[in-house]
C-alpha cells in the first residue's frame, strides 16, 4: 500500500480543487469538500491504473510533502493488486523446448484475452 499525500484548496464560487502533491498530473476538483475528496481519489486511482498499464513505475511517495496553502490536507492509501495472465503449467509433450511450451502458454492467453 502507498500513501499519496492530498491537498484541497478553495476556488471560485465555493469549488475545492485537490491535487496529489507526490504524484504529479493527480489534480481534480469538487462542488463541496467531500466532492472535491472524492473525486482525487477516483483521480489517482485512474492516473496509477494507466501509469502502469503503461509499464511506467508509480511515483514514490513523499513523507514531507506539504502545502501551506491548502485548506485541508490528507494522506490517500493507493492499494495495488498484481493482475497477471495464467501460465500454463500443464507438462509438454516429450521433446519439447521451454521455449516452446512458454510460446504455447503466450498463445493460450491471447485466445483468452480476445486478442
Amino acid at each position: 500500500m502507498l500513501e499519496y499525500h492530498a491537498t484541497y484548496y478553495a476556488i471560485e464560487d465555493g469549488w475545492y480543487m485537490a491535487r496529489i502533491l507526490d504524484f504529479p498530473g493527480a489534480i481534480s476538483q469538487g462542488r463541496t469538500l467531500n466532492s472535491a475528496r472524492r473525486m482525487i481519489r477516483d483521480a489517482l486511482r485512474g492516473l496509477a491504473e494507466w501509469t502502469l498499464e503503461e509499464n511506467k513505475n508509480l511515483p514514490a511517495p513523499n513523507p514531507r510533502a506539504r502545502d501551506k496553502k491548502a485548506v485541508y490536507s490528507e494522506t490517500i492509501a493507493l492499494k495495488i493488486r498484481a493482475v497477471t495472465g495464467a501460465i500454463d503449467e500443464t507438462p509438454a509433450f516429450a521433446g519439447a523446448s521451454a521455449d516452446a511450451r512458454l510460446h504455447r502458454g503466450t498463445r493460450r492467453r491471447a485466445a483468452h484475452h480476445g486478442a
